[in-house]
């Protein structure tokens, strides 16, 4: 990391403010430089731990760089790591100081210790300097044919290091061979590992543009080669037991006899103390048996009891859980008890908990048949004791997990009435939550209107600050206008108070509402629907404007036309779109044991976008567009109803995204010429049903006619090299007209 410019850094009273101090120190090394008097290097220390601070801190000290070089000719260890720090932190960014670290760091990979042999080398391949890349091979090849197992480790890295400076240098001189011959033949497991690590990462790097890289790739995922690692995992660190089982979970055994036997050799693997290689163990479990399905069930059967021991031990096994629970929900249905929430447990882990228990639930854990055959409900009990959590986004998501596992199909009576019982608690976030759920309940099972109606009727829309939760009321009062007595004047109310509504969702829905109203109850609605016509066309949100401006050419072209737009005959929602679609999911399953769990997004999604490939992904749509395509524009479809008819623009991108292309309704279709009326067609072709509409609603509007286009002005004629004296120049200034004057 490059030190700030002596222009940004702040001084503060524990820190040297001036360069005095730093020319101090700078005299003092040099003192000390040639020094060989008793205690030297105690000095040393000390004046190199306050270069190290000031360097930390942010302050420039480069210029003490030589003498920090001058300083390092000692054998004191500590020392070398401290000077090693310095120089490997300004040689980056300071290439002609570099140059001056060359001579002791080649110098030092030749000492008799073994630890400043390493660290010389370390600090070398470091340097990341491309001009001195020729000084790095020598070393580099000495290092890995180094006696001491440290410095063979340190050589390792420094081959990959050296790569991603100068690839050519890197395979020229044939390190990439000598690794793997090292990693076949080093009896030092840790070697081994670092071999492997910088194969993998070489290989794959030069995969896409080097057919030989391509071969020598393949061959590392050899048969030969995959089994001389397996025999000797158990020596390995635990990560670089991860590193070679990610190895071998690329590699495709032939035959199902070779895949019991590397599931032989790992089986203890399941049983280690390091979770990261029991996940590691369990994606290659998973992925050699993915052919196999009564195996791939048994490996379900075999891993899930190791998560249910302990599913909280960490938020990173509970999220590689979560993606088992979604993917195989079945085998985990009869286990729901161990995901109940503690109390103890933070927001992010009860989250997932509840995921997994509105995944798993089925008929059999929701619901169990007691004596006098009345339901006692086990699974939805526990959820619903979360709704009075006194942790809010809790509460929220308990009663959300609640409306998912009404609309699994299964049966739904003492669901529905619990929900009901939600709305006498007066909680303004249970109420919110609530009314979005009745919503979604109502649009899959209808047959309910009649019980929850009863209910929701008695609820005040003053009452209801949350947009969503005031959409979805407003929806319902539009929908079942002809059950609810007080649907018109709670409507009225509404649109009296529209320019204190802020959310432009509220203001789409109330507009529709109103509509549907009016065809079921006329007298009631004719002054109100009057109102939020005129507001709409007033409103400076484009959608708003759009949709009532919409709503009023339609009214102007036919009222039994508008009537069976905005109330088509509907059929229920059969299944809702999913928050990710199923190709999402695959790419997270085979990115098991990785961040993809932990963030439920696919590597693509939030690694460098250069190294993306074909897929791109954006985060306003949240759908996956393959070679970077741009989505369809948004046309709405004729034969759509009114919930597309309520949504945004935004919503819209967002129901496509999701999937949600088929209409759930079963509207009739209409001329496509009736949803794109133009301001022509209307006021010239129909003037007298402009009048009357406006005299019925009394909105004194009239949409008067588009103007015709104007000429396309004359193309003009640029002259490049234009010529006026200053007389002429003078003559035209004096014809302008005045624009401003100032006294």
């Amino acid at each position: 990391m490059a030190p700030p410019p002596q222009s940004q850094r702040s001084p503060s009273p524990s820190q040297p403010s001036g360069k005095g101090e730093v020319s101090d120190l700078k005299m003092q090394l040099r003192q000390l430089a040639g020094s060989r008097a008793p205690g030297t290097d105690d000095s040393k220390r000390d004046l190199f731990k306050k270069v190290i601070s000031y360097m930390t801190v942010g302050i420039d000290v480069s210029s003490v760089f030589s003498e920090m070089v001058m300083c390092s000719a000692t054998s004191d260890i500590v020392l070398k790591k401290m000077c090693y720090l310095y120089v490997g932190n300004y040689a980056k960014y300071n290439p002609d100081l570099a140059l001056l670290t060359i001579n002791f760091l080649q110098r030092d990979c030749k000492d008799e210790d073994p630890m400043i042999r390493g660290l010389a080398l370390r600090s070398l391949c470091s340097l990341r300097v491309p001009n001195l890349v020729e000084y790095l091979v020598g070393p580099l090849g000495a290092g890995l044919k180094d006696g001491n197992s440290y410095v063979r480790m340190v050589a390792a890295v420094g081959v990959l290091k050296l790569y991603h400076i100068s690839a050519s240098t890197c395979v020229d001189a044939e390190f990439p061979a000598l690794l793997k011959h090292l990693m076949l033949n080093d009896p030092d497991a840790q070697v081994v590992a670092n071999c492997l690590s910088a194969l993998q990462e070489i290989w794959g790097l030069e995969a896409s543009s080097s057919e030989e890289a391509v071969r020598e790739r393949e061959a590392l995922i050899s048969k030969p080669i995959i089994y001389y690692l397996l025999n000797r995992i158990k020596e390995f660190s635990e990560w670089a037991q991860c590193t070679v089982l990610e190895l071998v979970s690329k590699y495709a055994p032939p035959d199902s006899n070779e895949i019991f036997d590397i599931m032989n050799l790992l089986e203890d693997r399941l049983q280690h103390a390091n979770g990261a290689v029991v996940l590691a163990t369990i994606k290659l479990f998973l992925q050699l048996t993915l052919s196999m399905t009564d195996v791939h069930q048994q490996v379900y059967e075999r891993i899930k009891a190791l998560y249910l021991l302990f599913p909280e031990q960490s938020y990173a096994v509970l999220s590689h859980l979560h993606l088992l629970v979604m993917r195989a929900p079945m085998l985990f249905a009869s286990d729901y008890k161990h995901f109940y929430c503690q109390y103890n447990e933070p927001f992010y882990v009860k989250k997932l908990k509840l995921e997994m228990l509105t995944a798993v639930a089925n008929e059999s854990n929701t619901y169990e048949i007691g004596n006098d055959f009345f339901y006692f409900i086990l699974l939805v009990t526990e959820l619903c004791e979360y709704a009075a959590n006194v942790d809010i986004p809790i509460a929220r998501e308990s009663i959300r997990a609640v409306g998912k596992i009404a609309l699994q199909q299964y049966d739904v009576n003492a669901i529905v009435d619990r929900l009901l019982q939600f709305l006498e608690m007066e909680k303004d976030y249970v109420t919110a939550e609530t009314l979005v759920l009745v919503k979604d309940l109502l649009r899959k099972y209808p047959q309910w209107s009649h019980d929850c109606i009863a209910v929701i009727g008695n609820i005040s829309s003053n009452n209801v600050q949350e947009p969503k939760a005031k959409a979805a009321l407003i929806w319902m009062l539009g929908e079942y206008a002809q059950d609810m007595q007080d649907a018109p004047y709670a409507l009225e109310g509404l649109i009296e108070d529209w320019e204190e509504e802020n959310s432009p969702e509220v203001r789409l829905h109330l507009l529709t509402a109103v509509m549907k109203c009016f065809f079921r109850r006329p007298p009631e609605t004719q002054k109100a629907l009057g109102a939020a016509l005129a507001a709409g066309l007033a409103d400076m949100h484009q959608d708003v404007h759009d949709r009532a401006l919409f709503y009023y050419r339609l009214l102007q072209h036919s009222v039994s036309v508008a009537n069976s737009v905005v109330n088509p005959l509907k059929q229920a929602v059969s299944v809702f779109a999913d928050t990710q679609s199923s190709e999402i999911k695959d790419r997270i399953f085979d990115e098991f044991n990785s961040l993809s769990v932990l963030y439920q997004k696919p590597s693509y999604m939030f690694t460098d976008k250069e190294h993306q490939g074909p897929f791109a992904f954006s985060e306003e749509l949240g759908n996956l567009s393959i070679g970077g395509s741009e989505p369809a524009d948004d046309i709405l479809p004729t034969q759509r109803a009114d919930e597309d008819l309520l949504l945004t623009t935004t919503e819209k991108e967002e129901s496509r995204a999701h999937g949600n292309n088929d209409s759930a309704y079963n509207a009739p279709a209409y001329d496509t010429e009736l949803l794109s009326l133009d301001h022509r067609t209307v006021s010239a072709g129909a003037p007298q049903a402009t009048s009357a509409i406006d005299d019925l609603f009394g909105l004194g509007l009239s949409i008067a006619p588009s103007p015709a286009p104007a000429p396309a002005p004359p193309s003009l004629k640029l002259n490049s090299k234009p010529v006026l004296d200053p007389s002429t120049f003078q003559q035209k200034w004096r014809q302008l007209p005045v624009s401003i004057s100032q006294f």
